[in-house]
């Protein structure tokens, strides 16, 4: 028998409980600095130096922490379904828990790209210093996607959610677009699953057929749903 598609939306939540620091819970602050600060072109052009110094505090946290409960539980999920998970995450956690398909809209943190060609992307797990070149010769930033930059990601995203049986988010405020019109994209009728202590549906989850919420944190609701899903497949 054919395995079905499970496409899975990750957003903040998921890794704020491996202790990873949103900026939503926090009057808009990230980790002290106002975003727009650290995660806007605007932000680069007016201060280089504190942004890089901010994703390098970002790369030490991450190796400080490790994968939930959450993210351990979706990778049973490939014992009998085929999945995708699409993030909004910058963090490597789905990885290291390992999850084989993981699509990143928003970049990722262990990366560093020029500034000159989007194309040149590099694996990058210590500090990227100001003497830190591409092969262009051009100084290398963040492989982040920053706000007013363009989701290079997000057709990919879209074509993957478009043939889904199933959708399950998690720990995202669907707040931020275009990620949180993802759903939209979904085939009209498919189970869809909300995973999230504070679940907040938009305008595309508003009429959503099949919507099963789960009001719980990422660590409890997902080995939940994921004990429902493997159950229905024997």
């Amino acid at each position: 028998m054919k395995k079905k598609n499970i496409v899975i939306l990750t957003g903040a939540g998921i890794s704020a409980e491996s202790g990873i620091k949103t900026f939503r819970d926090s009057n808009g602050l990230w980790e002290g600095h106002d975003v727009m600060e650290v995660a806007s072109p605007q932000g680069w052009r007016n201060n280089r130096s504190l942004v890089q110094d901010f994703y390098n505090q970002r790369r030490k946290q991450l190796k400080e922490v490790s994968p939930n409960q959450g993210h351990l539980s979706l990778v049973e999920l490939e014992k009998a379904f085929n999945v995708c998970i699409i993030t909004q995450n910058v963090d490597d956690l789905h990885e290291r828990a390992g999850s084989s398909r993981v699509v990143h809209l928003h970049g990722e943190l262990l990366k560093a790209r020029s500034t000159v060609d989007p194309s040149l992307v590099y694996e990058w797990n210590d500090d990227i210093s100001e003497n830190d070149k591409c092969e262009k010769g051009s100084q290398l930033r963040p492989h982040i996607v920053w706000f007013g930059e363009a989701v290079p990601m997000l057709e990919q995203a879209a074509m993957l959610t478009s043939v889904a049986d199933i959708m399950i988010i998690v720990g995202t405020s669907l707040q931020v677009y275009p990620a949180a019109g993802l759903s939209a994209y979904a085939p009209s009728g498919i189970p869809i699953f909300y995973v999230d202590p504070f679940p907040k549906t938009n305008a595309e989850l508003n009429g959503a057929q099949n919507l099963t919420v789960i009001s719980e944190k990422a660590t409890t609701g997902i080995p939940k749903l994921v004990q429902i899903l493997m159950e229905k497949m024997k």
